[in-house]
């Protein structure tokens, strides 16, 4: 699918809204404030297509790993059921395609402009609107700002000696090239978090040679994917009416019903039972979420989860010493991964592990032909590949040139915040889609919530004056929520991107809601009962201020002219 670029004129250089990004956010935003409140919108996107992270990466086994009927909108009965999927999963050219034809359906691509990053905005008070700066050089003016960024998409290039030396193929996951072609190649992949485990199982069959640089060990549990068994898309899409609410009333809104029983409650023979029955079903967030409902906060249960994919790995593959590197020792408390036969694909013997942690052979340098390892060892490569990861969350704020009432960086110092993932105090009618703190769930689930909620605040802002923010009160005590959560849970004992412990230098901090989709909507919805608590809309307040300002004066000059009527009638 071809989207026709458009270029703003001179009559087009103020806009109701601006939303920056064309991925799920993106395109959802656009139809909500266009279509369903009738604003003027325009969409900036840097990638010459939509897509968002799914037009970006491109790298072999790149699917989502949330199951094929809970990773798509539900905004639209027609959409759900006009649309089939094949497999357990959604592949990458299969979410791109989704997204394309959300475009064309909609008829979204009149008000997107592809080929332009936007550089900086800034924010005037006075005039009551911001100043979208791109890297052309050209700049639009518009009430509203929507942020639709992703997560993940500021590109974490590790700092190396010697990468820039290396004279075969070097690459970027989230930035591989559609010409590049690894079948019968030397390739050398460094990271092994979700991307590179996803990459690892994808090209093993199709190189020459891969030699896997892994500096933690990873918790992976079967996928489960495969062909859709016969009826079942229909049988989804005769439920959607039953389906799409419970989603949106579990914790992780990953189509399943959380576990209520803690994992010590049970004998050790029913947790066997559980964690296999889990194991043949596949898929991560089910492991950790459907099985028990303590193993991300307890830790006799979260060993329990760890020691059983432990003892799986030992079963499957088959040097010892390969098996050890290949075992986790730390909590099973990071994002959790799912994969087709992850450690199966060390049995091969043209798949090699090199573990690069400290206390083994870390990465000394890159050379021309390849990577030396500190035993002196220099493996020969066509292709490096790097899966290691992003700035996450806040990254692609902080490249920007971004000036509420002062720097984004300055407000974002050491850490970013924000209120409900959704706005950040000091930078008015600017709205974050999966902001900083937004919650830790499927992340179309998350999306929808989001967007449809910034809908209503924009449409209660045109109401009130036209300018809606943040409370630094409303978002100080947010922040002190989720760290709280987190400090809760496991998962805040370990190093991990979702703390920003993948990005030397980088404060770790918490950039997530972990108290799960339904308990996050219903402070959504507690705000807007409570008239929008948390959020302040300064013209309404000004104008009522002036209107008593106005009605004080009108009562003094009443007073004065009675009185002086009184002293005439005397005198």
């Amino acid at each position: 699918m071809t989207v026709t670029n458009t270029t703003p004129t001179a009559n087009d250089s103020h806009y109701d809204a601006v939303i920056i990004g064309a991925g799920f956010a993106g395109l959802y935003q656009l139809y909500m404030l266009r279509d369903r409140l009738g604003l003027n919108v325009h969409l900036f996107e840097k990638g010459h297509g939509v897509g968002g992270t799914w037009y970006w990466n491109k790298y072999p086994g790149a699917m989502s790993d949330t199951e094929s009927p809970f990773y798509r909108y539900s905004f639209d009965e027609k959409l759900l059921a006009d649309w089939e999927w094949q497999r357990k999963y959604i592949d990458q050219p299969d979410i791109l395609a989704y997204l394309e034809e959300t475009v064309r359906r909609f008829d979204l691509a009149r008000d997107i402009e592809l080929s332009t990053e936007v550089v900086g905005m800034a924010w005037s008070d006075h005039a009551g609107r911001w100043t979208v700066r791109t890297a052309d050089g050209r700049t639009v003016t518009a009430t509203y700002v929507v942020t639709a960024l992703g997560l993940l998409s500021t590109t974490n290039w590790p700092a190396i000696p010697g990468l820039a030396d290396f004279k075969g193929r070097l690459v970027h996951t989230a930035e591989y090239p559609a010409d590049l072609d690894i079948k019968g190649k030397r390739v050398g992949i460094i990271g092994t978090g979700s991307t590179g485990c996803q990459f690892i199982v994808a090209s093993a069959p199709m190189v020459d040679k891969l030699t896997v640089f892994q500096r933690s060990p990873q918790y992976s549990v079967p996928s489960g994917n495969g062909s859709v068994d016969d009826g079942e898309v229909e049988g989804y899409k005769a439920k959607w009416g039953e389906i799409w609410p419970q989603v949106r009333s579990s914790a992780v809104a990953f189509g399943f019903e959380e576990s209520k029983v803690p994992a010590m409650s049970v004998s050790a023979e029913e947790r066997e039972r559980v964690f296999q029955q889990a194991w043949d079903r596949g898929n991560g967030f089910y492991y950790m979420f459907g099985t028990f409902s303590d193993i991300a906060t307890d830790p006799e249960a979260n060993e329990a989860a760890a020691a059983f994919i432990r003892k799986k790995i030992k079963e499957a593959v088959k040097d010892p010493k390969t098996a050890e590197r290949l075992t986790p020792r730390t909590p099973y408390a990071k994002r959790p991964l799912c994969n087709h036969e992850y450690y199966e694909v060390y049995n091969r013997e043209n798949v090699e592990l090199v573990s690069i942690r400290e206390g083994d052979t870390p990465i000394e340098r890159i050379t021309t032909r390849g990577v030396i390892t500190t035993d002196g060892r220099e493996h020969e490569l066509d292709v490096l590949v790097l899966a290691t990861g992003f700035d996450a969350v806040d990254g692609n704020y902080r490249k920007l040139d971004l000036r509420g009432r002062e720097h984004i960086n300055a407000h974002w110092n050491p850490a970013p915040t924000s209120y409900m993932g959704l706005m950040t105090a000091g930078f008015p009618n600017m709205f974050m889609v999966v902001g900083p703190n937004g919650p830790f769930v499927n992340i179309v689930a998350a999306i929808e919530t989001q967007v449809e909620f910034i809908t209503r605040l924009v449409q209660a802002s045109e109401t009130r004056g036209g300018v809606v923010e943040a409370t630094q009160e409303a978002e100080d005590a947010w922040t002190e929520t989720c760290k709280a959560i987190a400090g809760a849970t496991l998962f805040a004992k370990e190093q991990s991107w979702i703390f920003g412990a993948n990005i030397p230098g980088k404060q770790h901090s918490v950039l997530f809601y972990l108290g799960g989709l339904k308990n996050y909507r219903d402070c959504l919805e507690a705000s807007v009962r409570k008239e929008w608590d948390g959020f302040v809309f300064p013209r309404q307040v000004a104008a009522v201020r002036s209107r008593a300002e106005a009605a004080q004066a009108e009562s003094k000059a009443q007073e004065v002219e009675h009185i002086e009527l009184s002293t005439a009638r005397a005198a």
